[in-house]
């Protein structure tokens, strides 16, 4: 599964599909659904953008399962309507947003994550599990 991963991240990488945005605290407020694809400690130490749906990718071993993840995933949002994932800096979405934007999913990756978010001045609301 890790191969599989990690080709079709080459292959969209290649083709472009996946949209690169920075993250900012004007685009963390536009009114698009935002999946938080951190791990609930993470949550719950930093908290979250507001309105963002918490849903893992990575556990915190660096394990997935990419088929739960889009069964879940697909209860929040419609393929072809654009939506932003975020994590701490950027580089787990970067993986994630290829995968999905291989799938034909109309993704966009909040580089910098939630640091970048912070950095720019964002005050993350707590996480409530």
């Amino acid at each position: 599964m890790i191969l599989r991963l990690l080709f079709l991240t080459l292959v969209a990488i290649m083709v472009g599909q996946a949209k690169d945005k920075m993250a900012t605290p004007e685009l963390a407020r536009q009114p698009m659904t935002i999946i938080d694809i951190r791990t609930e400690s993470e949550w719950l130490d930093t908290g979250i953008v507001q309105g963002a749906i918490t849903l893992t990718f990575f556990d915190n071993k660096g394990r997935y399962d990419a088929q739960a993840f889009l069964r879940e995933l697909d209860k929040h949002v419609d393929k072809k309507t654009p939506f932003a994932i975020i994590c701490r800096t950027g580089n787990r979405t970067t993986a994630v947003a290829e995968f999905l934007g291989e799938l034909g999913y109309a993704v966009i990756n909040l580089q910098g994550g939630m640091v970048e978010l912070v950095r720019q001045g964002y005050q993350p609301v707590p996480y409530r599990p």
